[in-house]
């Protein structure tokens, strides 16, 4: 949700996430002790581990929602928060729960007349069927009009939008370059603000329901158990996942979905297992020079620190563990394949590198 990180624990090595990333009080003792391998197979260790939660109901979401998407980041008004229609920096269209707007079969033809529950993965699908009917790991709530333009159209980046809802997200067809390359049909993309939330939800679903996907069909789908995606579902989902960190509002959503369905998204307790499973896939000229930038020295002694990179940087970040942007540096100027930022004062630091759609976040500190 949030790109700026806002805790000294999380650490980003390269494009990837390292091992323990940060870790996470209301994580229960022992729940990832299996989680041992790498590839498919930590997949299947994570679908033995969230397998068989308990299943509240259709009806049930919206008493889940209570607590799993109630607005306490953005306004802090105790409102619904909907990922289709939050607008993280201006003014929005807001939703009481039990404030008489729940969608009752009536209006729903344009933005704010009334909310609902939207399937990440369209419930088509899977006919309807439970568990995954009302599972609120990827079944969230929604504007009725936004989730109903939304259809079944699977995610990914816009080219040009014939449709542009309120808070910027978009639909139109699909961008057939850079990371959302091979796919040409019409896509819905969320702001960046919820990318990696959407898609850490729907590389939960993949791992949910691995002993079932393979016979489901879907455009984001390749009809198989371990990879789940297409090579162009993933690259994407996996650029998402990487660029738009796990936030707080998704730690506490997982804790208040967990509470009422006694199993958790690991996604966003330990974001590295998405790399682990499917990083091999990921393999664009951009990441392969990002994943191995070299930041030198760190600790840095005297406030600079030096970035050599054969990837052409769009933009650097300097954000301090509190969020504060300390210094933004767009299209910045390189001897060669050496770049460097300067007059840092002490402190610890997250350095972000942007280039060409993609992003690495590294750590580093000022002595």
């Amino acid at each position: 949700m949030k790109k700026i990180i806002t805790t000294l624990l999380i650490l980003l090595s390269g494009i990837s996430y390292s091992q323990s990333t940060y870790s996470v009080n209301t994580i229960p003792t022992g729940y990832y002790n299996t989680a041992t391998g790498t590839g498919y197979t930590l997949k299947t260790q994570l679908f033995n581990i969230i397998n068989n939660h308990t299943d509240r109901g259709y009806g049930g979401l919206y008493t889940t929602y209570l607590t799993s998407d109630v607005d306490n980041y953005y306004e802090n008004n105790g409102t619904m928060l909907d990922m289709y229609t939050e607008n993280p920096t201006g003014s929005e269209c807001e939703y009481v729960y039990g404030g008489g707007l729940q969608d009752d079969g009536t209006l729903g033809n344009a933005e704010c007349q009334r909310y609902n529950r939207e399937h990440l993965i369209p419930q088509s699908v899977f006919n309807s069927a439970t568990p995954m009917y009302s599972d609120a790991h990827f079944v969230v709530p929604s504007d009725k009009y936004v989730n109903a333009q939304r259809d079944n159209w699977p995610f990914s980046k816009v080219n040009t939008a014939t449709n542009t809802y309120s808070n910027g997200t978009k639909k139109g067809q699909n961008l057939n370059s850079g990371y959302s390359a091979g796919y040409t049909g019409t896509v819905f993309e969320p702001i960046d603000e919820f990318k990696g939330d959407i898609a850490r939800m729907i590389l939960y679903f993949a791992v949910r329901y691995q002993d079932q996907v393979a016979g489901w069909n879907y455009a984001m789908f390749n009809n198989t158990s371990n990879q789940v995606f297409t090579s162009q579902a993933i690259n994407v989902l996996l650029t998402w996942h990487n660029n738009d960190p796990v936030s707080q509002r998704e730690r506490d959503r997982n804790d208040a979905v967990y509470a009422r369905q006694n199993n958790r998204n690991p996604f966003i307790d330990h974001p590295e297992y998405a790399m682990s499973i499917w990083g091999s896939l990921l393999n664009t000229e951009t990441f392969n020079s990002l994943n191995a930038t070299a930041i030198h020295p760190n600790p840095s002694n005297d406030g600079t620190i030096n970035i050599t990179t054969e990837a052409n940087l769009d933009e650097i970040n300097v954000i301090s563990v509190n969020g504060q942007l300390m210094q933004q540096i767009k299209k910045p100027m390189s001897i060669d394949t050496n770049y460097s930022v300067s007059n840092l004062p002490k402190g610890f630091y997250f350095l972000q590198l942007n280039s060409n759609n993609q992003s690495v976040t590294k750590k580093i500190v000022i002595n």
